[in-house]
């Protein structure tokens, strides 16, 4: 099947541009909106080669929508000492904003949300804050989606409390913002009040907005999520740890959903990682038919396993 590729920009902010990536299986295909997490952008999903799960999505019928996040990837202006923008504003401005616009592309079709990492908990709150947004999302899933990190391990002690907790606001002193990808510490930046409001989320505090005190938690429980699919990696040891995950999709209120291990003793092919789980060259014969049978609106396709 050939595919339509489209390089989209939506305007947010004052002149700035997030980039959308679109692959296009069908034209009137069911629309999927694509947000990946920190320190990355949307080739979390893609390659020009065509692989990942937007082409394999593609392949499948749909018009898939990859999003860089402001100033990540393709979007305009690059982040650096001048960023002032968080995550606040990925929740309240641009993901509603890319919402807008994949809907009025697809002719005000539902839309189905993707995401990656930290890209789930950005999508969790700003469904839950904006009901309105969540009554047009047919579904969600979420790959290694977690809010706060609660697991104790070796990991989570070099990754989480002293690489991202510590050494990162060092970095963003000196800097203005974080240099994830010229310290090859990611595939992108972050700004300063992005890097600070995830931190401050990761630790087992109350899931609160920093720059108005909005309860998500508390909007949380009035049960509007639509479906969410959540994937946990069996070999991820605290970015996406499966405890974790499952927090996450428990402190999100009452929805429907399944938490799937990706892992040998759940019947995968392999015990996948934080990355893995979207690269490896398995996942589109192993589990990505599991994102299929969600959207579709097969949910009992899918087993909750953990």
């Amino acid at each position: 099947m050939e595919k339509l590729q489209q390089d989209l920009w939506v305007p947010v902010g004052d002149g700035e541009r997030l980039h959308l990536k679109r692959i296009c299986g069908r034209e009137g295909g069911a629309p999927v909106l694509m947000a990946h997490g920190v320190m990355a952008n949307g080739r979390t999903f893609y390659t020009e080669s065509g692989k990942g799960l937007a082409h394999f999505l593609a392949d499948a019928g749909y018009d898939v929508y990859a999003a860089d996040l402001r100033g990540r990837g393709r979007s305009t202006p690059k982040i650096g000492p001048h960023s002032r923008h968080g995550q606040t504003e990925t929740i309240c401005e641009d993901l509603p904003a890319l919402h807008d616009f994949v809907r009025r592309k697809s002719g005000g079709q539902q839309v189905h949300w993707i995401a990656h990492s930290w890209g789930g908990v950005h999508m969790t709150s700003c469904l839950v804050r904006f009901p309105e947004i969540a009554a047009e999302v047919a579904s969600v899933v979420y790959f290694g989606s977690k809010r706060s990190v609660r697991v104790r391990n070796l990991n989570k002690l070099i990754e989480v409390d002293f690489m991202w907790c510590t050494a990162a606001r060092w970095l963003i002193k000196a800097c203005g913002y974080l240099p994830a990808r010229r310290i090859r510490l990611g595939a992108d930046d972050e700004s300063d009040k992005s890097h600070l409001q995830s931190k401050l989320w990761a630790q087992p505090r109350p899931w609160v907005d920093s720059d108005d005190g909005f309860d998500y938690a508390a909007a949380a429980e009035a049960g509007h999520l639509p479906p969410v699919l959540y994937f946990a990696a069996a070999n991820d040891p605290c970015r996406g740890h499966p405890e974790d995950v499952r927090r996450f999709r428990d402190e999100s209120g009452p929805h429907l959903s399944r938490l799937h291990l990706l892992g040998r003793r759940a019947g995968h092919l392999h015990d996948y990682n934080h990355v893995s789980l979207l690269t490896h060259p398995d996942a589109p014969r192993d589990h990505f038919p599991l994102v299929l049978d969600w959207l579709a609106g097969r949910y009992d396709a899918v087993a909750e396993n953990y």
